[in-house]
């Protein structure tokens, strides 16, 4: 029953994750919102539901490890997995302003949640509530930067102009099936990761960091896959760095806010080095030696890395 549960959940955060992001893009054509804010606020809080719904859930049910292990697992999947595998296909293209905001805001997110957990081993509600205003600041300045410098990024290209003609009907009701499959998404995938790490003794905190944070990522994941293989620029290393500060700031902020989360000391002597590690490494990596490109040996060496990850999270556990 509880591969069951897992593989339902699974399947449930993808089709939600899908539902969400149409209704929100749909309602935000609506209200009249630009390409620019749509793209950079409501697709990122959008794609970061399931996270979020399984952090919630999981917060609640009194399981801070997978709540926090599926933020820090994910954070590691959507950079060594993800933009490893998509590199390997099709080689990314990075963009200057990289360097500018989306990798320094990254840093700041990924050190900030590091203190705070290694501060007193609790992501208390005040920190909760930092990360939060912190990430409304991050977005205000990040569309006023975009603004300001005129800067039209390959949004017209990531959001699809059809959902401008959608109706309210068929906006409400997709934002209903992706509110319901989120929900049981994240249900099915709590309850089935905790039953598989009670039968084989593994602790919750491993299955967050690997089964877990691959599940809440498996939308990124197969949109990015399938965008290479076509050969289409619709994966932005952007996008990537983004669900990752989106993750800390909004995931992990209103979670802790709702209820505090105590963190593992072995996830945080170990795991969450991963997190800044492969944050740290995309510098050097990008720019060495062909300047703001990932290539495929560059992606084979993230693919590896998380690879050796998964291998040592499992072996040491």
């Amino acid at each position: 029953m509880s591969v069951f549960y897992i593989i339902a959940g699974f399947l449930l955060l993808v089709v939600g994750g899908d539902f969400l992001v149409k209704s929100s893009v749909g309602l935000s054509f609506k209200l009249k919102l630009s390409k620019l804010i749509i793209g950079m606020t409501v697709v990122s809080f959008a794609t970061s539901a399931p996270e979020l719904l399984v952090s919630l859930q999981a917060a609640l049910n009194g399981s801070a490890d997978i709540a926090l292990g599926n933020v820090i697992g994910s954070n590691i999947a959507n950079i060594a997995l993800v933009l490893g595998l998509t590199a390997m296909i099709s080689p990314i293209v990075v963009d200057k302003n990289f360097f500018k905001l989306n990798w320094p805001g990254m840093l700041f997110f990924s050190f900030l949640l590091y203190v705070f957990l290694r501060n007193d081993l609790v992501l208390s509600r005040v920190e909760g509530i930092i990360l939060l205003i912190a990430l409304i600041v991050f977005i205000i300045y990040m569309i006023w930067d975009a603004r300001k410098s005129k800067v039209v990024t390959d949004l017209d290209d990531e959001i699809d102009g059809n959902l401008e003609t959608v109706g309210y009907g068929k906006i409400f009701l997709w934002l209903a099936i992706g509110a319901v499959a989120l929900y049981f998404g994240s249900d099915f995938l709590v309850k089935g990761a905790t039953d598989v790490a009670l039968k084989l003794g593994i602790s919750e905190s491993v299955i967050a960091l690997s089964l877990v944070a691959i599940g809440t990522s498996v939308p990124e994941l197969a949109a990015s896959i399938i965008a290479a293989l076509k050969g289409e620029k619709a994966l932005s290393i952007g996008n990537l760095i983004g669900s990752n500060i989106f993750n800390i700031g909004s995931v992990l902020g209103l979670t802790a806010i709702i209820t505090p989360l105590k963190v593992n000391p072995e996830m945080l002597n170990k795991d969450i080095f991963w997190m800044l590690g492969v944050a740290v490494v995309l510098l050097p990596l990008i720019l060495l030696p062909n300047k703001y490109k990932i290539s495929r040996y560059k992606g084979l060496i993230l693919f590896v890395s998380y690879l050796i990850f998964m291998y040592l999270l499992f072996a040491t556990n």
